[in-house]
Parts: structure tokens; sequence; C-alpha cells
């Protein structure tokens, strides 16, 4: 069992308590974490992972998750290659190393609560492609930026 952790790296700090809460928690269940390893919300998450954990960083990516990742991409055309390797590694986040196995779950935050391809803009930063690739894959896609998913998460995360 699978999940993405993810996020700005710029999250606030209750909210990155709360990732970290949500990972030691998963991890009690035996899912694996999947994460990017930037700084801000990836690291709270894995830290919180313990070692249930597959952190992508932008050497792991391949031509084939980049082409997942233009798929969604709002101007993939004016990305430079190293932000394309960026982008691309939100593909292996929610659909693992083989890129045929979507997550459970993607757990992020965004300064504008974004939860679907749809309602994704400038503000939903760099965390908009994995929220695009999970919601093209029917991946539940949780915003701790929302009151109803960050109230429901921290009551889950006590009990």
């Amino acid at each position: 069992m699978f999940y993405t952790g993810v996020g700005a790296r710029k999250t606030p700090d209750n909210i990155l308590v709360l990732m970290k809460r949500i990972a030691i928690k998963m991890e009690s269940y035996n899912y694996t974490l999947r994460s990017g390893g930037a700084k801000g919300a990836d690291s709270a998450f894995e830290f919180g992972a313990g070692t249930l954990k597959d952190i992508y960083y932008v050497n792991d990516c391949t031509p084939a998750a980049m082409a997942i990742a233009g798929n969604f991409h709002p101007a993939w055309d004016k990305c430079g290659e190293f932000a394309k390797k960026l982008h691309g590694r939100n593909a292996f986040q929610v659909l693992g190393d083989n890129l045929d196995t979507p997550s459970q779950y993607c757990i992020c935050w965004t300064p504008d609560g974004c939860k679907s391809h749809s309602t994704r803009q400038y503000f939903t930063g760099g965390t908009g492609t994995a929220i695009s690739i999970a919601d093209a894959y029917n991946v539940p896609i949780i915003n701790l930026a929302t009151k109803i998913d960050f109230d429901g998460w921290t009551a889950w995360t006590i009990n």
C-alpha cells in the first residue's frame, strides 16, 4: 500500500507537524510513503515515515516519467530540462517505480488548497503536477490547506 506525501517547500510549520504525524501513523498501517526529498512538506513526510518510504530525486527521472508530467503541466514547452525532471519525478511519486501502481492517497499542502487538475492554478506551485496526475488516475487528493482535510486528518492522527 502506498501514499503520496508532497507539498510546498514553504508549508506552514503546523502543517509540517501534522504531515510528520500522518506519516508516523501511515507507517503503523504499513503504508509506504512516496515523496520527492525536497525541503518542507516532502521532508516532513519522510522524517515521519521511518523505513517505509520511496524517495524520488531529480536524477531518478526518466523520459517516460517526463512524458506523463508533460501531459499535465500547463506550460511544458516553457520548462527547461531540469524543471521537466522536477515535474517528472511527480509521476513516480504518484504511480511508483514502474509508473503503473497508483498511490491510495495523495496527501499534500498547497497555498491555494487545490484538489484537482481543473482547479490547478499558478499558485498551486510544483505540487500541482502531482495533483493533476493523481486526479487523472483517480487517486483521492487530500489537501491539508482545506479545513475539512486538515480537521479530519488531525483527528485521525490523534485517535
